[in-house]
């Protein structure tokens, strides 16, 4: 008798864990991360794309919709200038590569915080609130470096926001 396996069931066990087996815990935490948050970054993108054509396209505005900027002038340009090309191909290429991007800056961010959280439990032998504020800084610099205009000022923001964020999150496991 053969063993046959629906699509729930492969992302079932998609949700449990275990879903690579590259030979080490922490290749495998990496992994499993990144790609979970790739996904879901790529989701998210692809969403947040929709809502803006959709209000667009209410307003009856062609010119582009930026979203407003925290602590910025709001500049009147497309997030996504090749958006709105000459051809439908071009359209979807901006979203692809968009998507492809902030996809990427996901899936890294959370292999790299996962890697850094399991390495440091291993190195000093417990998992606690200090080192998911480390790797949260940490990663929170990583992503502050992969935005377009990188300043000191905004990489030390996205570490500090990371460890805070970070620290807030082990420290209420457990509570809900």
């Amino acid at each position: 008798m053969s063993s046959t396996r629906s699509l729930l069931d492969e992302l079932g066990s998609f949700e449990k864990g275990g879903f690579f087996d590259l030979g080490h815990p922490l290749l495998n935490r990496i992994a499993e991360s990144f790609v979970k948050a790739a996904g879901i970054g790529a989701i998210q993108a692809v969403s947040r794309e929709a809502y803006f054509v959709a209000v667009e396209s209410a307003s009856g505005d062609t010119g582009g919709i930026a979203p407003p900027k925290v602590g910025g002038a709001k500049k009147n340009r497309s997030r996504l200038p090749g958006l709105r090309g000459e051809t439908n191909r071009n359209s979807v290429e901006a979203l692809v590569m968009s998507t492809g991007k902030e996809s990427l800056q996901w899936g890294i961010a959370a292999g790299m915080y996962s890697g850094l959280t399991y390495g440091l439990k291993e190195a000093r032998g417990v998992h606690d609130w200090k080192n998911s504020a480390l790797a949260g800084a940490i990663t929170g610099a990583a992503l502050g470096l992969t935005s377009e205009d990188h300043s000191h000022e905004q990489v030390v923001q996205c570490a500090i926001t990371g460890a805070a964020i970070s620290t807030a999150a082990n420290l209420l496991t457990g509570i809900f």
